[in-house]
């Protein structure tokens, strides 16, 4: 019988892949050398988005697919039932393994070449589904500014 399978710091359920740190937010925006990149300045997400390395198209379809119908608006709303935007940013940093020492590893992050096409394809899943999507910029140093709406902030894993 195998055991469960280990990635960064948290046992991992057979097809746990994509992650995901979504806040409720009034605004969000992101600048990336002194320009605003990305913003909203109305209820909506703002979602930090990690791949690992298993991730597929499909996985970040699906992960698409949940942030959308996701019910943490207020009212218990979705942004598809009420059209609210989405600021989408990369965050490879989710999958840190800090069970050891001081210093975190990234070892279970999906490597820029692999996770920045995941990434893309979580945010053109959302515009397809019809979501408004700001982004930052994939491995840009970026200043991310919010106003948590709650506040209410959830991990969702796949």
């Amino acid at each position: 019988m195998a055991g469960p399978v280990h990635c960064c710091c948290r046992l991992r359920r057979k097809g746990c892949l994509v992650r995901a740190v979504v806040q409720r937010v009034s605004r969000a925006s992101v600048v990336v050398d002194q320009r605003v990149v990305g913003a909203f300045k109305e209820p909506g997400l703002l979602v930090f988005v990690g791949a690992a390395t298993e991730d597929t198209l499909q996985t970040a379809a699906k992960m698409a697919a949940k942030l959308w119908g996701l019910r943490i608006l207020r009212d218990e709303l979705s942004c598809s039932d009420t059209g609210a935007p989405l600021l989408v940013i990369s965050q490879f940093t989710l999958y840190a393994d800090t069970r050891k020492g001081r210093r975190p590893s990234w070892q279970g992050a999906a490597p820029g070449p692999v996770a920045e096409p995941l990434v893309d394809a979580v945010v053109s899943s959302l515009r397809a589904l019809g979501a408004r999507v700001e982004t930052g910029i994939f491995g840009a140093d970026m200043e991310v500014s919010l106003v948590n709406d709650g506040p209410v902030t959830l991990v969702v894993e796949l």
